[in-house]
């Protein structure tokens, strides 16, 4: 495995990180052509194209649907049950913190101002099928929708396994459809004979679900489209280096795209952390996948001091951010941009990923910048609330019939000096 090191003394440093972190999907036109062809023919033609697609692409013969209340706990191992209660209990208890509630206040005229927060009506949950299992995948989309308060929580999913099924029940899901793929949101965003329309679709898919994710969003709302998965540590040599090699890895094994960076002021612990993975890489039952990983995404990175560390970040906007330095808090308030950071040698990444509480499903990409990870706030809408006093709008409507004449919309002018008259 040949393991990119870098230095940020090195001319042409900033170059090469750009080159490094840039990931832009792409739009493969043969893709966005198929799944065009798909949403319309569901569109069109409901059940009988999904079917038809289904058919051909999963292998399935009938749209199965399993109602909430039919969903069973006992077909799984009850250490696997312990653990998605654990995993369930402290999901939940995270979010029931985010709930947002409405609010109004009523100012001296007698006006009152506000903001009603409802949730969404319904919701679909895409969770990949077949030969893997994703039960956080379902735990972490379903339970801040359970936690909003949305109406009906509709999943899809190819061929759902017990593991799957036992994680819908557990958060509230109210029916399970075993269909994938682009026609599966497609059935989502437009409704079909047997697959009820929704408001919004959140959960992870293959090129083919986020591109029909893509081109659905207008007529649906939609979570985010992910790109891959990234981590990005911050060590100042004092975690054992097999950790981090290690969480490194974490990363690298989901796919050939993932990124695995490590930045660092000390570079006898950067070569520490790569004899670790040197010898740990012929470990892991998925090798191939996390050397192609780091091969191309990957990189050891000398800083000159933690400060710059922090600013790199930054500059990256990772997925997952590891802060394993003493003190962490100490470094939290220079971090600005990161899906979730965590914070010292025992906070690992995975551990996230599965029962630490907040939620998994995070900004790639360097989206970090400018979004959040999923949420209550994501299954929840505002609506203002605006009540005028007769006294209120005499004042308010001279301020508004001045404003609308320097627009030129005398309607609405007029309308504002109805009251005053």
């Amino acid at each position: 495995m040949k393991l990119r090191r870098l230095s940020t003394r090195a001319a042409g440093f900033a170059g090469e990180l750009d080159a490094l972190v840039r990931y832009e999907a792409a739009q493969d036109p043969a893709v966005q052509e198929l799944v065009r062809r798909i949403l319309a023919e569901v569109r069109a033609r409901g059940d009988a194209a999904v079917l038809e697609y289904s058919r051909k692409f999963d292998g399935v013969d009938a749209i199965a649907t399993v109602q909430g209340k039919d969903l069973r706990l006992d077909n799984i191992p009850g250490e696997q049950l312990k653990a998605l209660r654990e995993a369930h209990e402290r999901i939940r208890a995270f979010h029931e913190k985010q709930l947002q509630r409405s609010w109004d206040y009523t100012e001296a005229d007698g006006s009152r101002l506000g903001q009603r927060v409802s949730p969404l009506g319904r919701v679909g949950l895409y969770v990949p099928g077949g030969k893997a299992a994703y039960p956080s995948s379902v735990l972490m989309n379903a339970v801040p929708a359970r936690v909003a308060g949305v109406g009906e929580l509709v999943m899809v999913s190819p061929g759902p396994n017990a593991l799957v099924l036992a994680a819908a029940a557990l958060a509230g899901v109210d029916r399970v459809i075993s269909i994938g793929g682009a026609q599966a949101i497609a059935a989502l965003a437009y409704g079909t004979e047997s697959v009820p329309r929704v408001d919004k679709i959140v959960g992870p898919g293959n090129v083919y679900v986020a591109e029909a994710k893509r081109q659905v969003f207008g007529q649906v709302g939609i979570d985010m489209i992910a790109g891959p998965s990234e981590i990005l540590v911050i060590c100042d040599g004092s975690a054992p280096a097999d950790w981090v090699a290690m969480d490194l890895f974490s990363q690298a094994e989901h796919d050939e795209s993932a990124q695995a960076i490590l930045l660092c002021p000390d570079p006898a612990f950067i070569e520490k952390v790569a004899s670790s993975m040197e010898r740990l890489l012929g470990e892991m039952p998925r090798r191939q996948i996390i050397a192609a990983s780091l091969e191309a995404r990957g990189a050891l990175v000398l800083t000159r001091d933690l400060d710059e560390a922090c600013e790199i970040a930054n500059r990256i906007a990772p997925e997952h951010l590891e802060l394993f330095v003493e003190k962490p808090e100490l470094w939290l308030e220079r971090l600005n941009n990161a899906g979730a950071i965590f914070l010292g040698r025992w906070s690992s990444e995975a551990i996230g990923d599965y029962c630490a509480g907040p939620n998994h499903v995070l900004p790639t990409a360097g989206t970090a910048r400018f979004s959040s990870p999923l949420g209550v706030y994501d299954f929840q809408k505002r609506s203002s609330l605006i009540e005028v006093s007769e006294a209120a709008a005499r004042r308010l409507g001279r301020i508004s019939s001045i404003l609308a004449d320097g627009e030129g919309l005398p309607a609405h002018a007029r309308a504002a000096r109805m009251r005053l008259e």
